[in-house]
């Protein structure tokens, strides 16, 4: 007999913590913006970054593996993050783990290439708005300025004690995504929303 009992469907590292992420996001009057970008698909790709295979990999996924430390490349729904001289962190939308690393495969043929699905060891924080930067700073040794962290750039780091990847999107108003694993989640939202509590406004009582 089929089985008819109904599946539950997953629920994210922050999942319990997307009300308050909310709460500090309007109270801020719109200087900071905090939310979860749950499940996204997430595949470590190693590979020689000057050999063949690093050429017919960018073509079949359509933008190129950044070359340049600490650079990201983004095209369509797809952003390649540089982590090392033979490593890179492909971020796409959720579900797209399988076919991603297909793809992959089938372009570097017999080239030697590794594909890890990291998608569930972490999630995707997103920090916006116009104290972004400040309020990153709080925990970040990383200096933040424009001219040094500028959009397109990405750094493993740690964040309120906490190892992370931060990225600064393209366009500055996008903000910036924090990715860190899972079981880490909780903790850095927490010191997120501590330290967002500056620019929370604050009603007049009465």
């Amino acid at each position: 007999m089929a089985d008819t009992a109904p599946t539950s469907r997953p629920r994210s590292p922050l999942a319990g913590a997307a009300d308050r992420l909310a709460a500090v996001t309007r109270a801020s009057g719109g200087t900071i913006g905090l939310a979860e970008l749950p499940f996204l698909t997430q595949l470590d790709v190693r590979l020689e970054a000057k050999g063949a295979a690093a050429d017919a990999v960018g073509l079949a996924l359509g933008l190129p593996l950044p070359l340049e430390p600490d650079t990201v490349v983004r095209a369509g729904e797809l952003t390649a993050l540089w982590l090392g001289p033979d490593e890179w962190l492909l971020v796409g939308p959720p579900g797209g783990e399988r076919e991603l690393e297909s793809r992959i495969r089938e372009a570097a043929g017999e080239e030697p290439v590794a594909v890890t699905d990291v998608s569930a060891q972490r999630t995707t924080v997103l920090v916006a708005g116009g104290g972004a930067r400040d309020l990153l700073a709080h925990g970040c040794s990383l200096d933040l300025h424009p001219r040094a962290f500028r959009p397109g750039r990405c750094a493993q780091t740690t964040l309120g004690r906490t190892q992370v990847v931060l990225v600064a999107r393209e366009e500055p108003s996008a903000g910036f995504w924090i990715l860190v694993r899972s079981s880490f989640a909780g903790y850095l939202a927490d010191w997120l929303l501590d330290a967002a509590t500056e620019y929370v406004r604050v009603t007049p009582a009465g």
